[in-house]
């Protein structure tokens, strides 16, 4: 794979500097062109060996475009905000909004790679974070990001030389030699790993361009051109007609089974039992966020449901037991600019809640197979390719120790309309009601199958479903309550048998 980056490839000063005025009017150009359509985001990652090239290539792109419509980030050793949560994190809040490049020097890749050569991590681990990586640019370029991957090649004698030219620098500090010096001595097993990591995920949604990174002169005009054609190739598809996607059906239950019909609606619960119940719920819900292991968790609450089957009023409940401080609610509604701008996903993954605390989304992830779906906001295909992407969203939080608690709230469509009428005549609650509520019912039937294949598709050992019987509110409250208070303490009970060597590892492990 590497043998065709150690040509040595060299350009002469006459011939680059003839290139390079043509090149960097022709890449800003493009740039211009981007930011004004603001069809789609370029994410650049620039991988190698230390000495290859990367940070200089990273500088000398920022100096032939524009800077204020490129963002680069350096993703060294994570912090400790970022230590809190799954990997993924750091990279979702760094993505460029569309219209925008985004350079990364560090990336999904880099933690990998360093892990296993320093043998943290199994063979086994790496291929999981492959597999993770593989799938998140596939993510991004069916979402319509342009995803380019350059890997600078040195070979063992021309890094050492590198390394040698850096000692003799002014520049140079004691300490980076030692640390190149090291790095020299690694370079078999670096090269062992990087050439796995090339082949497993150079995919043709993104593959990899290896770039000698001998010759700075070759290696810059080399990247400069491949991003150029990349961005006009693409903005040149974003101008013709869309093809059409087809999706594959849905495949119906085999035993044609409607899964909200079978759920008994009349289940309730005596006035008095609820108020002893809900006590003795938020008190139980309180002492278990409380205990110390809590501190190596932390907890996610998705709420969906009927309009007006009592999502709010649950969640006050819930809120109701916690420390105002430990806790946060986040009403999801209609994207804003900012977030129509970023991947689906990305609105969600910003608001993951560090270890110790309880997030809880009013109306979530899962709009996408619901209102997206029923309303024609996104393509079959766009929806369809949802349902994987939430189970390893998902995934990725269950990995990193949070507890993600999924409630489907159900009404019937008699009891719904009762509550509409309610609202309506009631003062304090006017505002609860819409014109689009009422439009919703006419498609009561379309969303209870949205909410079937949801349940169906994302009902996973990670995060399971659970359905609440809401036309008795109080009912509904303690089921919550009882089931919230189940699974963390569940929880619990499986990170004390872990043990505090396990729940308290090395920041290098990662």
């Amino acid at each position: 794979m590497f043998e065709s980056a150690e040509l040595g490839h060299k350009i002469k000063k006459s011939a680059y500097d003839k290139e390079v005025p043509d090149l960097r009017e022709a890449l800003l150009d493009i740039q211009m062109e981007l930011a004004k359509s603001g069809a789609f985001q370029v994410i650049i990652l620039l991988g190698g060996l230390d000495g290859s090239g990367r940070g200089a290539t990273a500088n000398l792109l920022n100096e032939w475009m524009d800077p204020r419509h490129i963002q680069t980030h350096g993703m060294g050793e994570p912090s400790d905000e970022e230590l809190d949560r799954p990997m993924m994190w750091r990279f979702w809040r760094a993505l460029p909004p569309k219209g925008k490049i985004g350079i990364f020097l560090g990336s999904w890749y880099t933690w990998p790679i360093l892990n296993r050569v320093k043998g943290i991590t199994k063979d086994s681990d790496l291929n999981q974070s492959l597999e993770r990586a593989v799938q998140l640019e596939k993510m991004l370029v069916d979402e319509g990001a342009l995803v380019l991957k350059f890997w600078f090649h040195l070979s063992k004698e021309k890094q050492e030389k590198r390394f040698k030219e850096l000692e003799k620098s002014s520049l140079a500090y004691g300490t980076t030699i030692k640390q190149d010096k090291k790095l020299l001595k690694e370079y078999d097993a670096f090269q062992a790993v990087h050439e796995k990591v090339i082949r497993y995920t150079s995919t043709a949604e993104a593959p990899w361009l290896v770039v000698e990174g001998v010759d700075a002169r070759y290696r810059n005009l080399t990247v400069g051109k491949v991003i150029l054609k990349a961005i006009q190739d693409r903005l040149r598809l974003e101008n013709a007609p869309p093809p059409r996607i087809l999706a594959p059906p849905l495949m119906p239950p085999i035993d044609n089974l409607h899964l909200l019909k079978t759920l008994d609606m009349t289940q309730e619960i005596d006035k008095q039992d609820y108020k002893v119940e809900l006590e003795k719920l938020q008190g139980r819900l309180n002492d278990l966020t409380r205990d110390p292991k809590f501190k190596y968790m932390s907890v996610i609450a998705v709420f969906e449901g009927n309009d007006a089957a009592g999502k709010g009023g649950s969640i006050r409940r819930i809120t109701g037991a916690l420390d105002a401080r430990s806790y946060q609610v986040i009403p999801i509604a209609a994207p804003t600019e900012e977030e129509r701008a970023q991947p689906y996903l990305w609105r969600f993954w910003r608001h993951l809640p560090r270890k110790g605390r309880v997030t809880i989304f009013d109306r979530s992830w899962y709009g996408r197979v619901l209102v997206e779906r029923v309303e024609g906001f996104c393509s079959e295909a766009d929806w369809m390719r949802a349902y994987g992407e939430i189970n390893e969203f998902e995934a990725q939080m269950a990995r990193h120790r949070i507890l993600v608690i999924k409630f489907w709230l159900t009404i019937t469509k008699d009891e719904q309309l009762r509550r509409f009428e309610e609202r309506q005549q009631i003062g304090f609650k006017r505002f609860k009601i819409t014109d689009e509520d009422w439009r919703n019912r006419e498609k009561w039937e379309q969303y209870e199958q949205a909410v079937c294949d949801m349940v169906d598709r994302t009902s996973t050992l990670n995060a399971p479903w659970t359905l609440v019987e809401a036309n008795s509110k109080n009912f509904a409250r303690v089921k919550i309550l009882k089931t919230l208070c189940e699974r963390v303490e569940g929880k619990l009970k499986e990170l004390g048998a872990q043990g505090l060597d396990y729940l308290d590892p090395p920041k290098k492990s990662r």
